[in-house]
């Protein structure tokens, strides 16, 4: 359920034929050329927006991936069902793309088909107790009321309430800002003072919850939110309440699955000009008297460009594995706490036991234990589980065998021999769920699985981290590195940023 990842960076660049897939050495243009010339490392969605957006404004675009299919993050497994997401399930804060889209002189309705998400997700408890989320305010009004009772039902509508104010609040200053800081906060709070008591400046979203709700099902609920940026309630700042208005504002899937929306992205580059290098890594970023100059391959190919947007997490930058003259940006991520990375299953099967919807929650009985290991480095037995029916909630009734993805949260790295590691990951997954009568009826093999590790072989220097520097602190959104660097011509893009 991580799509909330890429909420930010495909409008935070927004203010700055068939795929090439070449191998060995790649011709160098003339001198004359390189004043047009974009080099981008990575086609995440960052880098694929990035792209698009560069071509369509006339520049020669360079796209190297290292991996053999665009999307980063955004990526699949295959199975006997299909293609199957092991990234981000669905689309949320559909206006953003749109407006992507838009810019390129495109509609996203013409390129994908979202199905929006009437149940935005289904939440089962071991006590028998189920609540379905609903993407409008009265039908979630009273399902509460049925779950918990009117006094909760009445907590509900006071904190939509705030949390719509939040996402409002922060919408223009932060999340639209290709420079968000602390001053134009500060700047913006000052022209809204109603907003001061709000903010809850000093509150974790745990205690913002308890000064809410009540019923412990329902903090736990809300409080899981904090997962969607890869922290803790009990240490992320309240002002994390806004991520339920991004949510409750609409959830979409993308028929074929979200790489296709990945796919479609690269296809308006490609038509805009843009050339794509698959399984072809970048070695280093060359810096000469303080700004980029091109890159090298790891083939030894030399390129030059005028400019160069690294879509890769920005902690590779410091920890050199782009060259030393890169080496003093985002040091901050070498220094500040990691955020939270997952164990993964990717695989078809046939399911038995619970109603599932698109999107589903499996809670342990107390949050609590589960995030102090987290903490610790450390996973619990019985995790909460987040299972995402792929093919549940679509235009078309789902097939037999049927596709899932399960997410976990994991910390970071871990220390476990990797056998070890997928024995107890499957057994820590699939016994949990069992708990709750649901069933499949074959396991999946180690290769449907992604671990911290797996994550960090994928993503160098992310320490297998989904989101990069951790979001715990009032001000730790606006510590993160921003798009421009103080190397000239060289800009970052990405979740990480």
């Amino acid at each position: 359920m991580y799509v909330q990842l890429y909420i930010t960076y495909v409008n935070y660049i927004g203010h700055i034929g068939d795929t090439s897939q070449q191998s060995g050495m790649i011709a160098t243009a003339p001198s004359s050329e390189f004043d047009n010339r974009v080099i981008v490392i990575g086609a995440g969605i960052a880098g694929l927006a990035t792209a698009a957006r560069l071509a369509h404004a006339g520049k020669e675009v360079l796209v190297f991936e290292q991996h053999d299919a665009p999307g980063g993050k955004m990526r699949t497994i295959p199975s006997p069902a299909g293609p199957v997401d092991a990234g981000p399930t669905v689309l949320t804060m559909r206006p953003v793309f749109e407006k992507l889209f838009t810019d390129l002189g495109e509609r996203l309705e013409d390129h994908v088909t979202l199905v929006r998400q009437r149940i935005i997700a289904r939440h089962f408890w071991k006590d028998g107790s189920i609540l379905d989320l609903h993407d409008t305010r009265e039908n979630n009004i009273e399902a509460i009321r049925a779950f918990a009772g009117a006094r909760e039902a009445n907590n509900f509508r006071r904190f939509d309430t705030h949390a719509r104010t939040l996402f409002e609040a922060f919408e223009a200053p932060v999340m639209q800002s290709p420079t968000p800081s602390l001053s134009k906060l500060v700047a913006y709070v000052a022209r809204h003072p109603r907003l001061l008591p709000k903010l809850s400046p000093f509150a974790t979203l745990d205690s913002l919850l308890r000064g809410f709700f009540d019923d412990p099902r329902l903090i736990q609920l809300f409080g899981r939110y904090a997962t969607y940026v890869g922290g803790s309630p009990y240490h992320a700042p309240a002002l994390l309440a806004l991520i339920w208005r991004a949510e409750s504002a609409g959830v979409w899937s993308v028929d074929g699955g979200m790489h296709q929306l990945a796919v479609a992205i690269e296809r308006l580059a490609l038509a805009r000009g843009a050339v794509f290098h698959y399984g072809t890594p970048v070695a280093k970023i060359n810096v000469e008297r303080g700004s980029a100059q091109g890159v090298t391959l790891d083939d030894g190919s030399t390129l030059r460009a005028a400019s160069v947007v690294f879509n890769g997490d920005p902690r590779a930058l410091t920890q050199g594995l782009m060259g030393s003259g890169c080496t003093t940006l985002a040091c901050q991520t070498s220094k500040t706490q990691r955020s939270l990375s997952a164990e993964v299953w990717a695989f078809a099967a046939c399911p038995s036991g619970p109603d599932l919807a698109h999107h589903n929650v499996f809670f342990r009985d107390d949050p609590q234990p589960e995030f102090n290991a987290l903490a610790r480095g450390q996973k619990v037995d019985d995790p909460t589980i987040y299972v995402c029916a792929i093919d549940r909630g679509q235009s078309t009734s789902p097939p037999d065998i049927e596709r899932f993805e399960t997410i976990a949260n994991a910390p970071p790295l871990t220390t476990e021999p990797p056998e070890e590691e997928i024995t107890q990951c499957r057994t820590r997954t699939f016994q949990t769920l069992t708990g709750f009568g649901l069933r499949f009826d074959r396991t999946p093999g180690a290769e449907s699985l992604t671990t911290p590790a797996g994550f960090n072989r994928m993503f160098p220097a992310s320490t297998g981290s989904l989101y990069g520097q951790s979001p715990h602190g009032m001000t730790a959104a606006l510590q993160r590195p921003q798009a421009r660097t103080k190397i000239g011509n060289l800009f970052l893009a990405g979740g990480g940023a």
